[in-house]
């Protein structure tokens, strides 16, 4: 199979590249929300905690949207080497909506991201804690524009085809908030912040286990805990609702992530699988365990409504069963997973005892990566369970590839792999050996470095010796 069919190896290099860049983006933009979080408290309470964390994160922080921004670049570049017909198709609407990206989010974080990093001795301190914030404004807003886009392709809407076949806008209002947009973004959003406060949370506990006595620790800890029980709940709405939506325009998706293969009878419900094995050959599961009636309860709302099954469409217009619907089990368990650790906080933040207890802390270090495989699960769901289109309904992935050999997308495939191994490890032990030290009082920020041009620039009056830049070498 993977000798013969190109685009299987370009879907699965495009699946590697962006399995790696997904992470990056979504660990930016929880983050940087909690830097603008850690560095409004400090300005409001005074506490030198929330500085000392500002200070710790930021550093984290600097690696990983380095890492993100390159990570990025080798998408696009993936559009035009191996998904020519694609981006000749729906360039005129993907190309605009990621050039808005660039415009507005990628340009807004280059002007603050420097005064936000190095900014800190140079500024007076409101003007750090706005570059501080329009730095999170831009990650979300970089959320945006991506995600409009992909959710065009999820449910295009204001467009039309030209004499070419082209995808042209005709009302880009409607193109940029189609009907799946608001819902993906809320999801996408809260899952950011979910992964990020479980990384914090897990880093907190790592160091709580070695001297809980660390207020820092203590307090990222706590912070997180907090952002578990409450933003977790929402997330569930969220995900919900957008289930919802997904059932009203990509029909399915949705049953193959409930591996529904039969529409059930009037008053029968459809059942909610709580676990099988789809078989993509004789279209039925296998040791089937699930609820009568309750999957009509989750998605419709209704006892005995009627979920549309995959023998509906022809075998040619459903996605690969067993991988979304696995995915989106890994997804939700690990949600409800994941508020379940929130509630046992609260249970033993009232009883005085969430900075005693090691056992959660020990569960919180095993749940650290455990929001990224949740959104790394959802958009396994998102992205297979469109196929076998690129542009839903519109353009199939078979004729969005561009005509390239397998020798051609192989060797690429393998010096992607090669390289990320290489560069994305070594960034990832990096930030690990960074979480590894505990945040201390009087926490350093990012080294300022030399950025001007050769010679001895004078700093400015009133300067002290400690803060006058350092000279080109």
């Amino acid at each position: 199979m993977f000798g013969t069919d190109p685009v299987l190896l370009a879907r699965i290099q495009f699946a590697f590249t962006i399995g790696f860049h997904i992470v990056f983006p979504a660990f930016s933009i929880g983050l940087a929300s909690y830097l603008a979080v850690l560095e409004g408290l400090w300005l409001t309470t005074g506490r030198q905690v929330f500085l000392d964390l500002f200070q710790y994160w930021v550093k984290i922080f600097a690696i990983g949207f380095a890492m993100g921004v390159v990570s990025g670049v080798v998408m696009s570049y993936q559009f035009g080497t191996n998904w020519g017909v694609f981006a000749d198709k729906a360039g005129p609407i993907i190309g605009p909506l990621m050039g808005y990206e660039v415009l507005t989010a990628f340009f807004l974080e280059a002007g603050f991201l420097g005064v936000m990093l190095f900014g800190m001795q140079r500024v007076g301190r409101g003007l750090h804690f706005l570059a501080t914030s329009l730095v999170a404004v831009g990650t979300l807003m970089s959320a945006f524009w991506i995600l409009s886009a992909n959710s065009w392709m999820q449910t295009p809407q204001g467009y039309a085809v030209g004499p070419d076949g082209r995808f042209v806008p005709d009302d880009w209002f409607a193109a940029i908030f189609n009907p799946s947009f608001p819902y993906r973004l809320a999801h996408m959003v809260l899952a950011a912040y979910i992964s990020v406060a479980f990384v914090v949370g897990a880093v907190g506990a790592w160091h709580l286990l070695r001297d809980n006595a660390n207020q820092g620790a203590r307090t990222m800890f706590s912070m997180a805990m907090w952002m578990a029980v409450l933003v977790t709940p929402i997330q569930i709405l969220a995900g919900d609702q957008h289930g919802l939506n997904t059932l009203e325009h990509q029909p399915a998706k949705v049953a193959a992530m409930e591996g529904d293969w039969e529409t059930p009878g009037a008053n029968e419900g459809e059942p909610l699988v709580l676990f099988a094995t789809p078989d993509m050959a004789t279209e039925s599961n296998r040791a089937a365990l699930q609820i009568p009636h309750l999957g009509s309860l989750v998605l419709t709302h209704s006892w005995n409504g009627i979920i549309k099954g995959l023998k509906s469409w022809p075998k040619a217009d459903i996605p690969h069963v067993p991988v979304v619907f696995f995915a989106f089990r890994i997804m939700v368990g690990l949600g409800f997973l994941m508020f379940a650790v929130g509630l046992a906080g609260l249970v033993l933040r009232w009883r005085g005892r969430l900075y005693d207890t090691r056992w959660l802390h020990r569960i919180m270090v095993a749940m650290g990566p455990a929001g990224f495989i949740a959104l790394l699960s959802g958009w396994t769901v998102t992205e297979t369970g469109r196929q076998p289109f690129t542009v839903y309904g519109l353009l199939r992935t078979a004729d969005s590839a561009s005509p390239i050999g397998v020798p051609g997308v192989a060797v690429s495939l393998l010096g992607f792999v090669v390289v990320y191994l290489i560069v994305y490890g070594a960034g990832i032990s990096f930030i690990l050996r960074l979480m590894a030290s505990p945040p201390v009082p009087g926490e350093s920020g990012p080294p300022r470095m030399p950025i001007h041009a050769a010679g001895i620039t004078p700093g400015p009056a009133g300067a002290t010796e400690d803060e006058q830049p350092m000279p080109a070498e």
